[in-house]
């Protein structure tokens, strides 16, 4: 093989290289889906539709799973004061998963005045893997506390995922595991994310690496043969 092929090769495959340890890391798959609740309250039924958004971020050996609402849902006819309302919901898991995972956050942090939609904060939860693969999460029932009352939301227009994460589990079990956890509202515009962060740093450095190394290589290559050429 000619120098500039050896060159040509040895470059292409540190490439290449780079390449795959980037593709080899962990992705997130979002999108806001419409969801048509259908809500039971004590004073009759309601419907509202909203966009939901739903984010994963690598924590610890689990997920910490963010729902989000775009827009409120149901009402009350007489005015919530601070702390009056407190939300919960459900995640549906699919794909390599099943079950629910539980989400939570905290009470209103303001008055929510009568006869108006009802802002949910963000509720988030901590979703475990049990087992690798493509895990969905679809957005499920609603339920809504204040003074006394129960108030239930559930989606009826079949509402598809609003995040798949491909997981990786631990160990060698067949079932995911979830529990819920409290969180205060966010801003909705953190994009989804997977993957421990310093693990994605690791993988960036080890593909710079193989990067020099190709590039050292090259460099050895054409030293070496312009000392041939000058000993010659």
């Amino acid at each position: 093989m000619s120098y500039r092929k050896r060159t040509a090769a040895l470059a292409s495959a540190a490439a290449l290289a780079g390449s795959a340890v980037w593709m080899a890391a962990p992705v997130a798959r979002a999108e806001v889906v419409d969801v048509n609740y259908q809500c039971k309250t004590p004073i009759g039924d309601k419907s509202a539709v909203s966009p939901i958004d739903i984010k994963g971020v690598k924590s610890g050996s689990g997920y910490r799973i963010t729902m989000s609402w775009q827009k409120g849902v149901s009402s009350s006819p007489v005015e919530l004061g601070k702390g009056a309302m407190t939300p919960s919901a459900t995640v549906a898991l699919g794909g390599a998963d099943s079950g629910t995972l539980t989400v939570t956050g905290p009470a209103n942090d303001a008055a929510i005045p009568a006869n108006t939609p009802i802002k949910i904060n963000d509720l988030s939860g901590t979703y475990t893997p049990k087992k690798s693969g493509a895990v969905t999460f679809t957005a499920g029932v609603l339920t809504i506390k204040a003074l006394g009352t129960t108030t239930t939301c559930t989606p009826t227009n079949d509402p598809g995922p609003s995040l798949t994460l491909d997981v990786t589990a631990a160990g060698g079990g067949t079932t995911g595991s979830a529990q819920g956890g409290g969180s205060g509202s966010g801003s909705g515009d953190e994009l989804p994310q997977t993957g421990p962060e310093d693990s994605a740093v690791a993988l960036g450095t080890l593909g710079g690496t193989v990067l020099l190394a190709g590039a050292a290589g090259a460099l050895w290559l054409t030293r070496r043969h312009q000392g041939a050429r000058t000993g010659g």
